[in-house]
């Protein structure tokens, strides 16, 4: 077997039945342990998303700037490419599973940023370091297992948050407007650069503009084409509801999908758009200015909020809608014609620059996740050369092919979830006891 074959085989597993299983399934024990709190402080959470009163405490960025990094992270390929695919591969009822996914991961979040806070560490240099391996190693005293988190995390941002983003960026500015690969990886390079080398302060500063505006101007274009076809929002629910529990036939280009491939694939883009579960987002979370653990993991909750429920389901309903979803084109391609057949040109360009700016961004949080964990592995010293090699790998990535590159990122995104579970799960008795304190003082 090589070495294509040998990753294809882990990937097989790392994202296969039982894992997917396990990832919704903790979220599912996490919500009765934590009260069901992504359904009774939704509405608190998205208040305090908003409030400067949140911002309170020992940190580095404002719980809402630590927000806009893990979601910069976040909101990416996945919400265009990933939902794509996941209705290419599942059918219409591919979107309700995701949405069950997402409901579940907000409790998952939740409890990622209420243990990154409360075992976090200041650096000499003052900065606060948190996320998995900090509660693995502090929590569970595990520190092996807190070092085979970081080493995964290290690698993974390699590929999944550098080489796969500007090689996806490449592709779509060459095929639309004849922009060199090259050209593309340095401006990236150096785009990227710009904002990490100056640290986790500016890169909260960037990301506080940048996500909301990318956000907004994503979701806009989708709700024009909606509005346009308003008349078929109710057949698109139909849709979604009814092959949720019914195989979807062959129609057109779309071969056809069993009710397991919906589950299958809705779940599994899902987790791949909101990362619930993965351990990343709470390497941010850690970092923010307040001393409460709680309140900053509902901010952190409305991460899967905004990414799955509100700018996932946009993409799908425009690509339902539409009816390109019948077209037999997949990932990036099918919500490009999605757009473009509700928007004649303009749906198009819509897409190209989501894309291009959502895979920047993300760019720019995984290289503060990467970082985090090359400094729990090696110390503050491996801080900056990390960031020059991490801007070097964008470059390289633009121009190469990145097939290997996705399988090897999935494979360590994998890695990365397997001891963060472990994390979350050993630590639930402390994380329910910690909510219940919270919520008996309002």
């Amino acid at each position: 077997m090589d070495l294509a074959g040998l990753m294809g085989t882990i990937n097989s597993f790392v994202w296969g039945p039982i894992m997917l299983t396990l990832l919704v399934g903790t979220g599912v024990y996490l919500t009765f342990r934590c009260g069901f709190v992504q359904f009774l402080q939704l509405p608190q959470a998205l208040k305090l998303v908003f409030s400067k009163s949140s911002a309170e405490g020992v940190g580095d960025i404002s719980p809402f700037q630590a927000l806009t990094t893990a979601l910069a992270a976040t909101i990416g390929t996945g919400n265009i490419a990933g939902v794509a695919t996941a209705i290419f591969l599942g059918g219409p009822g591919a979107i309700f599973w995701m949405w069950v996914c997402a409901v579940f991961g907000m409790a998952t979040k939740y409890g990622e940023a209420v243990l990154a806070v409360k075992y976090r560490h200041m650096l000499p240099d003052g900065t606060m370091q948190g996320g998995p391996m900090r509660y693995i190693a502090d929590g569970l005293g595990w520190k092996w297992l807190g070092m085979v988190f970081a080493s995964c995390g290290a690698i993974a941002a390699f590929g999944i948050g550098s080489m796969v983003q500007s090689n996806s960026v490449a592709l779509a500015l060459d095929a639309s407007w004849g922009v060199p690969s090259i050209a593309t990886g340095l401006v990236l390079a150096v785009l990227t650069g710009v904002v990490i080398i100056g640290g986790i302060k500016r890169i909260g500063k960037v990301t506080a503009k940048l996500v909301p505006a990318m956000a907004l101007f994503y979701v806009l274009g989708a709700l024009i084409i909606i509005i346009l076809n308003i008349e078929k929002l109710p057949e698109a629910f139909a849709l979604i509801f009814s092959h949720a529990f019914a195989p979807a036939s062959a129609a057109g280009g779309f071969a056809g999908a069993t009710v397991s491939a919906a589950m299958r694939f809705g779940i599994a883009r899902g987790i791949f758009s909101n990362e619930a579960g993965l351990g990343s987002a709470p390497i941010a979370h850690a970092a923010a200015r307040t001393n409460n653990p709680v309140q900053q993991g509902l901010i952190a909750m409305t991460g899967v909020f905004f990414d799955t429920i509100i700018v996932c389901t946009m993409t799908a309903l425009v690509i339902i809608m539409t009816g390109a979803w019948q077209s037999g084109e997949t990932s990036s391609a099918l919500t490009h014609l999605a757009f473009n057949s509700g928007l004649p040109g303009t749906g198009g360009l819509i897409v190209t620059v989501g894309l291009a700016v959502f895979a920047y961004s993300t760019m720019i949080g995984w290289a503060y996740y990467g970082e985090e964990c090359i400094e729990y592995l090696f110390g503050i010293k491996a801080r900056t050369p990390y960031r020059y090699l991490f801007c070097l790998v964008i470059f390289l990535g633009a121009f190469q092919k990145v097939g290997f590159v996705w399988d090897f990122s999935d494979t360590m995104n994998g890695a990365m979830a397997i001891p963060n579970l472990i994390g979350l799960l050993g630590l639930s008795g402390v994380l329910a006891k910690v909510t219940r304190d919270q919520f008996k003082k309002n």
